[in-house]
This record gives structure tokens, C-alpha cells and sequence, in this order.
């Protein structure tokens, strides 16, 4: 077996990676990965171009300016393009969309999601540089990085800030608005944002160059695991149910609803949109000037999940699957909504606390 580094940017991704590794799909192409361990943006830049760590899962925002700079970061796959998430706020706010936003304090955690949330507030009118709005980060990064000053620091949870009138409102992805919603918040239905996020299989073209069966192998692993995740629904959700464990134990429902959340959405053939990459472009430039010299492709290898899309590597997964993907595709909407509301139904009868496996889903 060989032994590859895949570390990850956001413990969120560890929903996906650790159905992947149980899967068998990398132990399958003769890879042993070390991906349940985070690393920080300013580490990746440096351990990845010397071969130390061959993948990492992440750093979606500052590579286009170290690009400018001579970098060698590559893009080889991506497995999300849109982020989903929820417009969180208190039932008496008076807030009921995103117009109704101005004037009122919005909190983030976070150099990437801070940037997705300016940039989501901009497109729809509200300015976070014309006071429009106050996008209030409640994370400290280190100057001139998009690592946080203090690692080790564990703030309240977004949901509980607004709460308690601390902010006014947050965007906020699934777990993290079912726990809101159980709380009695309001959550307001919005747009997904394209976006380049999540798991993005990077690693320096130096690498790659050297490594084209390894790279291959593990991309192999990647889109197996995809389809395993996709296809094997009750196996997944167990495997989400043991080992997510980020916002505490979750119930049968809740990884339930956060699979259901993350299916319908993960690329087969992991390639990007050109909206998700336009968008994460955009925050590019604002995060680091040099990105401006940059053509945001550049960044972008897309030769070898080609080949293995033409070879009829990814069709022959599905081939067996057609149906069921088909009833997957048909109505995911209606479903999530109805499981979502099951889900809060089910927790305000129960009594049970939030998260806790009380055994009385079914």
C-alpha cells in the first residue's frame, strides 16, 4: 500500500472522506490515505510543492495570488459546486430574505466562508463596503493569511449567536441549521451560491508530473467513493451517524438529513463548474491583489479526470445504478424538505436533546 497525506482545510469535509476510507474505494487502488487531520493554509503552501503532503483538500482562495507569485498549486478535481445553506435569524427579527438584511449585523466565522458571505450579500445589493450591511467575522486571522490567529479557540456555534441577539443573522449550512430550527430559529430558504469549496483535490504540478499512476489512483478512489456515497444510501448515513462527530453525536435523523443534503450535489466526475470558479475568482481578487494577474483556469488541470470520464470509467459505475440515481435526481427538493421537516418535528415530540441517538427515529 501506498502511503498518501490528504489532510483537510475544513473538518465539514470529513462527512464525505470518511465514507471514501470505509468505503474501501482508495485501499482498492493500493492507497493507504491519512486524511482525518487538518491543515492550516499557510502549511499547505509549503508542504505540499516539496512532496511532504502529496494532496490536500482545500485551499480554495488564496493559491491564484501565490500563483502570481510562481507558485505551483494544481486543481485536479472538485467534488461540490454550490454552497446550500439556510438564512438563520431570530422568529421576532423582521427579517424575512436577504433585502431585509440591510442595516443589520450578519455574522461569519472564517476567511473562506467570510468571503462567500460578502460575496453572496453583493450580488443580491447589500455592500459590505457601502455599510449596506455588517458582515461581523467572529474568527481573528492571522495577518495576511486565511489561518486563524488562535487554532485552538472553540466558539459558540453560529445559531447560538443569534440566539442570543449577538448578531442578527447567519448563513448556515446542514447540520448547523437543524440545531437553529430545534432551537427555535427561523430558517429562511435562499439561493445556492456556485461556489469552488469543500473537498478540491489540490497538489503542486511538480508532484503530479513525476506521479501521473498515483495521481490516477488516487482520482479513482475519489470518484468510487463518490459513486459508494451516492448509490449506498444506509450505508453512508451510518458511517455519517459513527464518525461525524464535529457538532456532536448525531442522531439517526440529523445524519439522515445531512446526507441527504451533501447526495444529490457531489460531482460524479468531480469536474468544476465555470460559475463556481468565476465566483471563488472574485474572492480571489479581494483577498489578495496579485490574484488580478491571474486567468483563474490557470490554476485548473482537467486531463485526468478527462481521460477517466472518456474511458467510460465514471458511466460504467452508474451503469447498474441508473435507476436508482434516477429516483434520486427526480425529487430531492421535496424530499429534503419533507425529511427536514420530519426531522424538527420528530426532536420538539421527543424532549430528547439535540443530537442525542435516543433510538425512537423510526
Amino acid at each position: 500500500m501506498d502511503k498518501i497525506s490528504f489532510p483537510y482545510r475544513s473538518a465539514g469535509h470529513l462527512v464525505l472522506l470518511h465514507v471514501i476510507a470505509e468505503s474501501g474505494a482508495w485501499g482498492k487502488y493500493g492507497l493507504d490515505v491519512n486524511y482525518d487531520y487538518p491543515i492550516s493554509s499557510s502549511d499547505a503552501h509549503r508542504l505540499v510543492p516539496t512532496g511532504e503532503v502529496e494532496f490536500v483538500g482545500g485551499n480554495h482562495v488564496s493559491t491564484y495570488g501565490h500563483r502570481a507569485r510562481g507558485d505551483s498549486w494544481v486543481y485536479l478535481g472538485q467534488t461540490i459546486n454550490q454552497v446550500n445553506t439556510k438564512l438563520v435569524v431570530r422568529p421576532d427579527s423582521g427579517i424575512n430574505g436577504i433585502a431585509d438584511l440591510r442595516e443589520k449585523v450578519v455574522g461569519t466565522r472564517g476567511a473562506h466562508p467570510s468571503l462567500n458571505d460578502w460575496l453572496y450579500l453583493k450580488q443580491r445589493g447589500l455592500d459590505v463596503d457601502r455599510d449596506d450591511v455588517v458582515l461581523a467575522n467572529q474568527r481573528k486571522d492571522k495577518k495576511g493569511t486565511m489561518d486563524p490567529a488562535n487554532p485552538q479557540e472553540t466558539p459558540a456555534a453560529m445559531w447560538q449567536l443569534v440566539r442570543d441577539r449577538k448578531i442578527d443573522a447567519a448563513f448556515l449550512t446542514a447540520p448547523a441549521h437543524l440545531f437553529a430550527q430545534e432551537a427555535g430559529l427561523k430558517c429562511i430558504d435562499i439561493e445556492p451560491q456556485p461556489m469552488i469549496w469543500f473537498t478540491t483535490v489540490s497538489s503542486s504540478l511538480p508532484f503530479v508530473e513525476k506521479n501521473p499512476d498515483l495521481v490516477m489512483r488516487f482520482l479513482k478512489g475519489m470518484i468510487e467513493g463518490i459513486h459508494f456515497f451516492k448509490t449506498e444510501r444506509d450505508k453512508s448515513i451510518d458511517i455519517i451517524k459513527r464518525r461525524y462527530t464535529r457538532e456532536g453525536p448525531l442522531s439517526l435523523a440529523y445524519a439522515t438529513y445531512t446526507y441527504e443534503s451533501m447526495a444529490d450535489y457531489l460531482a460524479p466526475n468531480l469536474f468544476p463548474t465555470m460559475p463556481a470558479i468565476a465566483n471563488v475568482y472574485e474572492e480571489a481578487k479581494r483577498q489578495d491583489p496579485d490574484a488580478k494577474k491571474v486567468n483563474p483556469l490557470e490554476l485548473w488541470d482537467f486531463h485526468h479526470i478527462r481521460h477517466l470520464e472518456d474511458s467510460g470509467f465514471v458511466d460504467d459505475l452508474y451503469r447498474s445504478n441508473t435507476r436508482k440515481m434516477r429516483d434520486q435526481i427526480d425529487a430531492p427538493v421535496t424530499d429534503r424538505a419533507r425529511l427536514e421537516k420530519d426531522v424538527v418535528t420528530h426532536l420538539k415530540a421527543c424532549g430528547h436533546p439535540v443530537g442525542e441517538d435516543c433510538g425512537c427515529e423510526d
